[in-house]
């Protein structure tokens, strides 16, 4: 996703949207409050599942929310995640499709099959359309980016195949934040 990075805003400006998104004024933005503040471009609210995984993501002090200082990364995260999802919507509907995710995980790196890409959309597709909106775009990369890191911990030789227990497979899964 690095080649659709935004410029990082203004202090002032991440400040002035901080203020505004942190609604009980505590200096820290709340699961609720991100998810109130965000749009998927549907008039539904954002993705609850995403914007826990967002959270944890840009969450330092391991509170269950954000303050100021990681706001501008989560912010610039948000940002470059609506380019990135606005340059394979293709045809402009506001949700991927099937061949538009394909090509997404396609620049990404992923070489999957055609099963894997339609299980995908099955999995991500909240609303049953076979289509997936923005906020559920972000959770299904940060899906894939995860598990294909924890799997890369096992296939030393980067041959696509690892032989594991049971337990540690379970381990594996178990331990991820997703």
């Amino acid at each position: 996703m690095s080649h659709f990075a935004s410029p990082m805003p203004s202090r002032e400006f991440l400040w002035d949207v901080f203020q505004r998104v942190d609604k009980d004024h505590s200096g820290y933005i709340s699961a609720d409050e991100l998810q109130m503040a965000l749009s998927n471009g549907t008039w539904t609210p954002f993705n609850p599942e995403t914007v826990r995984l967002m959270i944890g993501m840009f969450d330092k002090q391991g509170r269950g929310s954000v303050s100021f200082e990681d706001f501008g990364a989560l912010w610039k995260y948000v940002t470059d995640w609506q380019s990135c999802f606005r340059s394979f919507d293709r045809d402009g509907s506001g949700n991927i499709n099937k061949d538009e995710l394909r090509t997404a995980l396609h620049s990404f790196g992923y070489r999957l099959s055609e099963h894997i890409i339609e299980t995908m959309v099955r999995k991500f597709d909240r609303h049953g359309r076979g289509t997936i909106l923005f906020d559920d775009f972000i959770q299904c990369c940060i899906v894939l980016h995860t598990l294909t890191a924890a799997f890369r911990q096992h296939d030393t030789d980067q041959d696509g195949v690892i032989t594991i227990h049971y337990e540690q497979f379970l381990n594996m899964v178990l331990s991820l934040k997703i």
